[in-house]
């Protein structure tokens, strides 16, 4: 039985109209910094409409620790976040959607909003070129220079696909539009393209050899999104959109045009503090993330798409097995996409990703017997944020 929980008119929901007045004053105060940001003629700063959390849930007493889900939706919006979405799966689930749309407004945030999945793009784009592998188009032991040949000099020695799915290819980072959302913000509406980002990293030289370290990174993913597109001669957002979103159903997911700024369909906005003022950061250009960060998507598509990778009806076995494989090199935790993570005495795979204003994750036990994915509209998403919303929903989540 599915029950609906609420906090009416309860001094929690009172003192969160409160935040909420707090956040849109200090949107007023920083609107120096975003000149194209201009509260609408509706909008009151002094009495937002209240805001409470939803939560829906069935069988709790043998799912997640309910209590602390709730627990950490309450007060929203605050300091660190404007709102949240939640949807936990598996034996037992439950739902969760606190804070609002727009601090300018007030509006209850929407628990089918759209988002910026950040790096949760890169499960995406594993699955592809797994697909690849298992219709025997690609090799995972071959290598970029052999399917992108000039894209490296002759300074790095061969680096195998496998590298670049595992994170162990060498490759340096590399360009950017900024590293910070303070800096990134004057650039936001400018372009990168994917082989300027490449030639870049491929301009600094190799950081290590192939396959002898483990090193986190974009440009791993940036290469094999290139890599895609050669070997399908398709675009990677067509090829994502026929391999995964639409036998999947996720009919909420979509990577942006390239030089596209904004979030297209119901979604809520995202902030950032920036040198001390709430900025909306919303609009803005991730031509530049491409293959490792670009997706857009809903708690509700990655939750399928989750689900259907997991149950290999998107990358057959023993493909699949690439994601749940670390390489044999010192201190590794990811396999191809996925990092593994214990919590609460649980093996979860998972992965998480963030853009300025949104942080989003996926993560599941191998055998499905708890799922979790969110969105937060983290107002510190590319810094301390990301850490702070997992510790805030994946603890609770694997709790029990």
């Amino acid at each position: 039985m599915r029950r609906t929980l609420g906090t009416g008119t309860s001094s929690r929901t009172r003192r969160t109209a409160l935040v909420a007045a707090g956040l849109v004053a200090a949107l007023a105060a920083g609107a120096s910094a975003a000149p194209a940001f201009a509260a609408p003629a509706s909008a009151s700063a002094a009495s937002p409409a209240p805001v409470s959390a939803k939560v829906t849930s069935d069988k709790v007493t043998s799912g997640p620790d309910a209590e602390a889900l709730s627990a950490a939706l309450a007060g929203l919006p605050d300091h660190d976040a404007t709102a949240a979405l939640l949807r936990v799966g598996g034996d037992g689930s439950w739902r969760g959607t606190a804070g609002v749309r727009d601090v300018r407004t007030g509006a209850p945030a929407l628990e089918n909003a759209r988002f910026r999945a950040g790096s949760v793009t890169k499960v995406v784009t594993a699955a592809i070129v797994l697909q690849l592998a298992a219709e025997g188009r690609i090799d995972l032991d071959g290598t970029v220079q052999r399917y992108l040949p000039g894209l490296l000099t002759e300074d790095f020695e061969p680096i195998t696909v496998r590298q670049l799915l595992n994170y162990t290819s060498g490759l340096r980072p590399g360009a950017s539009l900024g590293d910070t959302v303070e800096e990134g913000f004057a650039h936001r509406f400018e372009t990168l393209t994917p082989r300027q980002v490449v030639a870049a990293s491929v301009a600094e030289g190799p950081a290590y050899a192939p396959g002898t370290r483990q090193t986190y990174g974009n440009i791993h993913y940036t290469v094999l999104g290139l890599l895609i597109e050669k070997v399908t001669g398709d675009s990677y957002a067509h090829q994502a959109q026929v391999r995964i979103f639409r036998p999947l159903g996720m009919r909420h997911s979509s990577f942006p045009a390239a030089g596209d700024t904004g979030i297209h369909g119901p979604h809520n906005r995202g902030y950032d503090w920036i040198d001390g003022k709430l900025v909306d950061v919303t609009d803005w250009n991730m031509t530049d993330r491409f293959a490792a960060g670009d997706l857009i998507s809903t708690t509700a598509d990655l939750e399928r798409f989750l689900v259907g990778l997991f149950r290999s009806r998107v990358v057959p076995e023993p493909q699949l097995d690439e994601m749940f494989t670390l390489p044999h090199v010192p201190d590794a935790h990811y396999g191809a996409a996925l990092e593994r993570i214990e919590l609460n005495g649980k093996v979860v795979w998972g992965k998480g990703g963030s853009r300025p204003g949104y942080t989003a994750a996926i993560a599941a036990t191998r055998d499905l017997s708890r799922t979790l994915v969110y969105s937060v509209n983290s107002t510190d998403a590319k810094g301390d944020g990301q850490q702070a919303a997992a510790e805030r929903f994946a603890f609770p989540a694997f709790n029990r």
